[in-house]
């Protein structure tokens, strides 16, 4: 009976270890429904956002849609399919365990708290936690802003990093959540909050989207320097090989400089606005390192 019993719990358990490597085999999945379905997001400006009706664009969509040829190439299917799916900050991990999107690339912060949930690429981009605020304001740091509305995006890291520093230097300011980036800039601009907090290149990115780009200025010192990268599903070696394969690949040959160069140093779409954002030294190093090390 008792060997019954380990060989049932033997077998029961291979069974479950099946059932998570196969639901997270995302190559298999793919090679056996047709097609790729990958997130973007409608405005983190430059890395995926809708320039106008249609698909998106972006430097983060440029580096999928370098993917969706490497797995055309895997699973030998020219004619894969690829479908769009919009998310959110607050939805976009959800959607990805659940097996709605197969990859997202966007303006995703590389964590160890989600690293518990999904699994990242290479580090493709580092950036920090500031204000944007109207030229106009008084607001210049985050002192300015006590016992003061200020704006941020729900389910993002720099909620976190927001509600940390306001409870860590008794400011008392009052954080009040967009749905996304668009609704947070809304808050600031129809008076609702003094300021929107939110990682800095994104901050630039609608500033220079905005009605009057020289309404704006971005203020304030970096809170917390993490790294974007390609989210994944958890436990899928092969995937991540093959995204990083990409990713590493493009960091190698040169072609992730150029399009380095694409989103953040030339005039991008819709306004034509030219970001001038240099590499930073963080960014630099990585090509070299294609590390996919998470922010803490």
């Amino acid at each position: 009976m008792k060997l019954s019993a380990v060989t049932s719990a033997v077998v029961v358990a291979t069974g479950l270890l099946a059932c998570t490597v196969a639901s997270a085999d995302t190559l298999k999945k793919i090679s056996d429904s047709g097609k790729i379905t990958l997130a973007y997001r409608e405005s983190s400006v430059p890395f995926s956002y809708l320039s106008s009706p249609g698909a998106p664009v972006g430097f983060a969509v440029d580096i999928s849609n370098a993917v969706v040829e490497a797995v055309k190439k895997k699973v030998n299917n020219p004619a894969l399919k690829v479908e769009l799916q919009p998310v959110t900050s607050q939805n976009r991990i959800p959607l990805l365990t659940n097996g709605t999107i197969d990859l997202e690339c966007g303006s995703t912060t590389n964590n160890t708290v989600r690293g518990n949930d999904v699994q990242f690429a290479i580090n493709y981009f580092y950036t920090g936690t500031r204000l944007l605020a109207k030229k106009s304001s008084p607001v210049n740091n985050y002192a300015d802003l006590a016992k003061k509305k200020v704006a941020t995006t729900s389910g993002t890291t720099n909620a976190q990093v927001l509600r940390k520093y306001n409870r860590d230097n008794n400011l008392d300011m009052d954080l009040v959540m967009g749905k996304d980036h668009d609704d947070s800039f809304l808050l600031v601009e129809t008076g609702r909050a003094e300021a929107f907090a939110m990682d800095d290149i994104l901050l630039f990115g609608l500033m220079g989207n905005a009605r009057t780009p020289a309404d704006w200025k971005v203020v304030g010192d970096s809170l917390q320097v993490e790294p974007y990268a390609c989210m994944l599903r958890k436990d899928d070696p092969q995937f991540q090989a093959l995204v990083n394969g990409v990713i590493g690949g493009m960091m190698k040959s040169g072609e992730f400089e150029k399009l380095y160069t694409k989103w953040f140093m030339s005039p991008i779409p819709p306004r034509k606005v030219n970001l001038q954002l240099p590499m930073s030294k963080e960014l630099r190093d990585n090509l070299t390192a294609q590390s996919d090390k998470p922010a803490v």
